[in-house]
């Protein structure tokens, strides 16, 4: 008998609902500025507190799904965590600067004057340079990833974020005083996973004592659709932010988002090929790709808007990094479901 999907309604039809909001949040952007420039001020350390709120609606119902007991044998089973950091560290950032600098100062050098295609380089490296936090959560549950393990791959890639982040984007940007704001990603690690995976944590812990694992189950699935409507609602407010720019250079977004795409497919080639010559189970492997191939782009907006400006190329480079990603992501979702059955089956679940 074929298993039951474990994807609602929403979460089935997730591409449809994202390509409204992008739809939505450009004729919003249009329509009233004013209403965006305002969320746009609600920030603190350069994070804008409206999208931290989306995104702990988006994260937390998958929190309350980890079990912390499965975390302890995490340890026993390396590999993925391995290929996570060699991927993210060692690999994406070069590959995302070499096509950059490929497309923009050669084969699209004739279209584009030096100082933009210097800024939209820079806005590309600093997508590369930050590796996917909060939306891993969701392409794990999407793929049905092992969430305790998921957990501990995207912790540990903070922890490396915090110290290799400055170093590795000051080299590939060129320059020896790249000002990264600390307190911006700081503070986005709190907000992002700190403090959704501790409310998660405290509602489990409340629902299994006053319900026992069906109340748990109850819980989750009355909370599942908040997941996607958190992921719309950022997508509709960023793209509501910069839907001037959107509409008025639409080759130059075509043109950003060629090496971008080819970016996302390309690492996660090598990352899937490195995953089943790894026989990593599928749970751990597919999460372990995703968090290679998708972007913290919360962060790569904040940064450069604070190095560059918000009207600069950099910045519309990664606005452009979420409009690729999303699409891409979703279809990388796909192949990875239906190529389940390249990888070893899951030893446990989460």
């Amino acid at each position: 008998m074929k298993a039951a999907s474990p994807l609602g309604l929403f979460e089935r039809w997730l591409s449809l609902w994202v390509g409204l909001g992008m739809a939505v949040g450009v004729g919003l952007g249009l329509a009233a500025p004013g209403l965006f420039q305002a969320v746009a001020a609600l920030e603190f350390a350069q994070v804008n507190l409206v999208v931290a709120l989306f995104i702990w609606v988006m994260i937390y119902p998958m929190m309350i799904q980890i079990d912390f007991a499965s975390v302890r044998s995490v340890g026993q089973r390396p590999r993925g965590l391995i290929l996570t950091l060699v991927i993210n560290w060692l690999v994406k950032p070069f590959t995302m600067a070499a096509l950059a600098v490929f497309f923009f100062e050669h084969v699209f050098a004739p279209w584009v004057d030096p100082q933009s295609a210097s800024e939209y380089i820079a806005g590309m490296i600093l997508l590369g340079v930050a590796p996917c936090t909060a939306m891993v959560f969701v392409w794990s549950q999407l793929t049905r990833g092992n969430a305790a393990y998921t957990l501990v791959q995207v912790s540990v890639n903070d922890i490396v974020m915090v110290f290799a982040f400055a170093p590795i984007a000051a080299f590939l940007l060129g320059v020896t005083d790249v000002t990264v704001p600390w307190e911006t990603l700081l503070l986005a690690t709190v907000l992002y996973v700190v403090l959704p995976l501790l409310a998660g944590a405290l509602t489990r812990w409340l629902w299994l004592r006053s319900g026992g694992p069906a109340r748990l189950a109850r819980g989750v699935a009355a909370l599942k659709p908040w997941s996607v409507a958190g992921l719309v609602a950022t997508v509709v407010l960023l793209f509501g932010l910069q839907a001037p720019t959107l509409v008025s250079k639409p080759l130059v977004i075509a043109m950003i988002a060629v090496p971008l795409v080819l970016q996302s497919y390309g690492i996660f080639a090598l990352a899937y090929a490195a995953a089943w010559r790894l026989k990593l189970p599928h749970d751990i492997a597919a999460p372990a790709c995703m968090i290679g191939t998708s972007n913290f782009f919360e962060l790569a907006v904040a940064v450069a808007i604070s190095l560059f400006g918000l009207n600069s190329g950099a910045a519309l480079a990664t606005v452009v990094g979420v409009l690729v990603e999303v699409p891409v992501m979703l279809s990388l979702v796909a192949f990875a479901n239906r190529t389940r059955h390249w990888f070893p089956p899951a030893t446990d679940t989460a």
